[in-house]
């Protein structure tokens, strides 16, 4: 059975980094895993969305409207951007972050008004205040490795692989923190 993960959020949140901690934890299990990285102006906090697709055999990364598993989100707006995405019976796990997209910052739109509620009305959604908990583990970056940690407790990977894939996939100086971060949301 295939498991499509989609993560999404702003350029700058460390959606890349999730996504291979996350992919490389399923192939330390022994699963086939595909990677596909969809970059907007990720450089000017645009949307980034990262799709993982593991199971016994998998041919392509593509995660279709009604197929996600589990969406991963890093902000409020982009989570709501990606519900088409989450299948029927799929979870949601978004931090509750808000971060402006331009036409906000310019004063052309308005940033919609109460999606943390929108999404608990229309799925299994956990919303998690994962820049509380960066801050908490020494690092607002951190906010990733929060929400992997959320989503790992409800994984079938055990806890000890996902601190392994930590220890050989972040950079040294920033392990301590983000293995913080990572019991932090493990722990919710």
């Amino acid at each position: 059975m295939t498991k499509n993960i989609m993560i999404v959020g702003v350029g700058g949140q460390g959606t890349l980094l999730a996504s291979r901690v996350l992919g490389n934890t399923v192939i330390n299990e022994g699963y086939d895993v595909k990677v596909s990285e969809v970059h907007g102006m990720s450089q000017r906090g645009g949307s980034v969305v990262t799709y993982v697709k593991y199971g016994e055999k998998v041919y392509s990364p593509i995660i279709d409207k009604g197929e996600a598993d589990v969406i991963l989100a890093f902000e409020l707006l982009e989570a709501y951007r990606a519900l088409p995405f989450l299948k029927k019976g799929g979870k949601m796990i978004v931090n509750a972050q808000q971060i402006d997209p331009m036409p906000v910052i310019t004063g052309a739109a308005q940033y919609p008004a109460d999606i943390a509620q929108k999404l608990a009305d229309v799925c299994d959604v956990t919303t998690v205040d994962a820049l509380a908990l960066a801050k908490q583990a020494g690092n607002q970056k951190a906010v990733n490795i929060v929400l992997i940690g959320v989503m790992a407790k409800s994984s079938e990977i055990p806890y000890e692989k996902w601190v392994e894939t930590l220890k050989t996939t972040v950079p040294a100086k920033f392990l301590e923190v983000n293995l913080k971060a990572f019991d932090l949301g493990y722990q919710l």
